[in-house]
């Protein structure tokens, strides 16, 4: 016999967004947080959120990706939290306040900004044998990030991710107090 579980009040729970620039490793380091989440027994949820953006209907609208991106993140972090979850671990490269803002209204619980910092001569040799296609467009936006230190200064606190990932994934849990 299995036991319904109530929701999780978004008061006991908490939740960090990776963010940085194109290739920092944020998807990396938050699979690695999961499982060290997991090995812990803390009941937690990992949210790409460049996934719940990837769509396409024939147009290109950066706002309507935002807002479908937003709806899909109340949703789902409504779900996890009704299924128990206490932490959510979140990766996105951001470039303005307002979309931390809006990321901050979708998510109930207290949110926490690590930037991932990393040198793009790192990022492209980690991408060197990555096959997408995208994945050179995605260097040419870490260049323009550099340049322009776009996303800077929205974090709680930065994380060096030059170092093997469960080390990176301890830091930032450690860090987090969680």
């Amino acid at each position: 016999m299995t036991t319904a579980r109530s929701k999780t009040d978004p008061t006991d729970c908490q939740a960090v967004l990776l963010t940085g620039v194109y290739g920092a490793g944020k998807s990396s380091v938050a699979a690695e947080m999961a499982d060290e989440l997991e090995r812990r027994g803390m009941p937690y949820a990992a949210i790409d959120l460049d996934w719940l953006r990837w769509f396409d209907v024939g147009w290109d609208d950066s706002e309507a990706a935002r807002r479908v991106m937003i709806a899909n993140l109340e949703a789902v972090t409504g779900n996890y939290l009704a299924a128990g979850v206490r932490f959510l671990v979140l990766a996105l490269s951001i470039e303005h306040p307002h979309e931390l803002e809006a990321i901050r209204s979708a998510v109930p619980p207290p949110l926490r900004v690590v930037r991932l910092v990393v040198d793009i001569e790192t990022i492209e040799r980690r991408s060197a044998d990555d096959p997408t296609s995208g994945r050179a467009i995605d260097i040419e936006w870490a260049r323009r990030w550099f340049e322009d230190d776009t996303g800077a200064g929205l974090e709680d606190f930065a994380v060096t991710n030059d170092r093997p990932l469960p080390l990176v994934a301890a830091e930032v849990i450690d860090r987090l107090g969680w």
